[in-house]
This record gives structure tokens, C-alpha cells and sequence, in this order.
């Protein structure tokens, strides 16, 4: 079967991955797009993954997004057009549900974040099949017109594409960090995001404490970038190892998601400080007392952990599962 893979984030690379791979070990033909955002060609590059480059980001208010979602999804329409796909699969993706629909081909949608209202309403209605946690409810899911398309899986997303992850301390001696000493990974918010229109004077203030500190802090634009400088935080140029760097890190604060979990997955120390409306795997991640929610920057410790020491223990799921539910899209 042929099939069709698009990529629009950086986290999509991770998730999406192992999924690709396991489709190939079933004797699938996979190609892939990817659109021109954050560290996402970064990383397909670094995982030496074959792609097309299809577009880039337009922008984060809705005027633009609109225009990019229009632009992009006609320039994939016609890049897939007469390639002869069977199934379209996307991590939240509204470029490839609507592109896949103009060409009548199946599509699979998955997401584990059900209050990006705009994204959902477009993802859920166009795809045959919505791929979720079991964690979200599927009423939450039924005003976007996910009804009777749902396939919910165990665990956290992050438990199968890190499976097979062992850590690699060659990213500390890439960052110059000294591994003796407590180790610091900040994410910045997801400023382009509709759901994240505000500041985070939180981590604002996390930012400011850790200054002088031995702390990588990981933005996700340019503009957050230039206001990093000189403020004595190693800022990696380009994309890394982040999973092996938070895996020894010994504190994470992130007011995104993907990091926060990853987190969880890996036993490190983990504090949210996103501000929007909080989804349901993270509801539950906080109840189980995995992920904590940081709400005044002194709150947050930052000590060397004992050697092997872990917040939790890890969970390790099989990537093929995923799959096999996003080609329910097939038919």
C-alpha cells in the first residue's frame, strides 16, 4: 500500500517516525512531506528521514493561518496528485486532511490536545479516522465530528515513539554541559499558537532564576531566539539530541506539551507551566502526581538528582499499535 506522511512540527517528527518505520517493516511504501517550521527539517535531517519540503509557516494569526492552510494544502493536492496513495496520515495536520479530501484519498488524523478548537474542527470533520489517547473523552471530541471515527490508544504518546530510546550522553559534551553539575532544559511557549495567545510571566520569572545557572533553553522562533541572547543560556543553533538532554537533565520546565510528557516518559522531574485550558492527558498526568503545575517560579527545585534516580517508572509501548489504528483510515 502506498501511503502518504505529512509532517508540519517538530514534534511530529518524533511521533511519527517510528510509526513510519513500522509501516515499512509491514511492507508499505511511505513518502513524506513536511512543511518548513520550527526545528522540523532540522530534524528529519538529523534522523537522515527522505522527505519533500512543501510550504512553511504563514504566520500565527488566524488571517494568516487561514491563507497558509488554503496555499499549502492546494501546493500538497498537487504534489500528491497521480502518486497513486492509498492513505494519508497526519499529527495534526489540517494541510494533509484537507489535500487528502480534494483527492478522495483516506486520512487519518491524531492529536492528543482536544482544545485547539479551530484545528480539530477541520481535522475531525475531513478524516476517516481520529487517533487520540484514551485519557481524552470522546464527547469532548464529538462537537469537532469525531463521532463513530475514534481510535483510542493506552498510555501517552510519547511511551511508543521512545520505546526503543536509550539515552546518548554525547549531548551534554554538544552543549558543553558539565554532567556533575544540576542541568536546567527550559521550553518556550507555543507563541504562534491560537490556543497560547498570551505571556507566561511564569516562566518569565523561571528564566530569570535560572540566569547564571547551568540552563538550556529551547525556543521555537526566531524571535524568541534574538531575546534569549546574552543572557548567559546555552541556546543550541540548531536542532539536538533534546530527548538524551531531558532524559539527563535534572529539571524540566516547559509551557508546551510534547517536552512535559516526554518528561514524564523518561522519569525526569517535569513542571508545566502552560496557561490555556488544560487537556486530559495532562489533567491526569497532574493527578497522578507525574506532572506538577508550576504556578510561582521559586516553587521549582533545582538540585542535582542522585544517579538513577527517576520520578517515575518508565513505560515502554509498541509503535506498530499506533499504526495499525491510523490505517484504519484505508479502509
Amino acid at each position: 500500500m502506498r501511503i502518504w506522511v505529512d509532517l508540519t512540527n517538530s514534534p511530529h517528527v518524533l511521533v511519527l517516525r517510528p510509526i513510519v518505520a513500522a509501516l515499512r517493516a509491514q511492507g508499505h511504501e511511505v513518502q513524506i512531506t513536511a512543511r518548513d517550521f520550527a526545528q522540523t527539517l532540522g530534524l528529519l535531517e538529523r534522523f537522515g528521514i527522505e522527505h519533500t519540503v512543501v510550504g512553511r509557516h504563514r504566520g500565527g494569526r488566524l488571517a494568516a493561518k487561514g491563507v497558509g492552510l488554503l496555499s499549502r494544502s492546494t501546493a500538497l493536492a498537487r504534489w500528491a496528485r497521480g502518486r497513486g496513495f492509498h492513505v494519508a496520515l497526519g499529527h495534526g495536520s489540517n494541510d494533509v486532511t484537507v489535500a487528502a479530501r480534494l483527492l478522495r484519498i483516506g486520512c487519518a488524523t491524531m492529536f492528543d490536545y482536544e482544545w485547539a478548537t479551530v484545528q480539530h474542527t477541520v481535522n475531525c470533520r475531513l478524516a476517516r479516522t481520529v487517533v487520540v489517547p484514551e485519557a481524552i473523552p470522546a464527547q469532548r471530541l464529538e462537537r469537532y465530528g469525531a463521532r463513530g471515527k475514534i481510535a483510542a490508544y493506552e498510555g501517552l504518546k510519547e511511551e511508543y515513539y521512545l520505546a526503543d530510546f536509550e539515552p546518548d550522553r554525547a549531548v551534554l559534551a554538544e552543549l558543553g554541559l558539565d554532567p556533575a553539575k544540576p542541568i536546567a532544559v527550559v521550553r518556550t511557549p507555543p507563541a504562534v499558537s491560537l490556543y497560547h495567545r498570551f505571556e507566561n510571566d511564569v516562566l518569565g520569572g523561571v528564566l530569570t532564576r535560572l540566569e547564571g545557572e547551568q540552563t538550556v533553553v529551547l525556543p521555537r522562533t526566531p524571535q524568541q531566539r534574538s531575546e534569549l541572547a546574552g543572557r548567559g543560556f546555552v541556546v543550541p543553533p540548531q536542532a539536538i539530541d533534546a530527548q538524551s538532554l531531558i532524559a539527563y537533565a535534572d529539571l524540566v520546565v516547559s509551557a508546551g506539551g510534547t517536552m512535559n510528557r516526554e518528561a514524564v516518559a523518561l522519569g525526569t522531574p517535569v513542571w508545566t507551566t502552560f496557561q490555556g485550558r488544560l487537556g486530559a492527558v495532562d489533567e491526569r498526568l497532574i493527578s497522578e502526581g507525574r506532572l506538577r503545575v508550576l504556578e510561582r517560579a521559586d516553587d521549582v527545585v533545582f538540585e542535582k538528582r542522585a544517579p538513577g534516580e527517576a520520578s517515575g517508572e518508565r513505560v515502554r509501548r509498541d509503535p506498530a499499535v499506533l499504526a495499525d489504528l491510523l490505517m484504519r483510515a484505508a479502509g
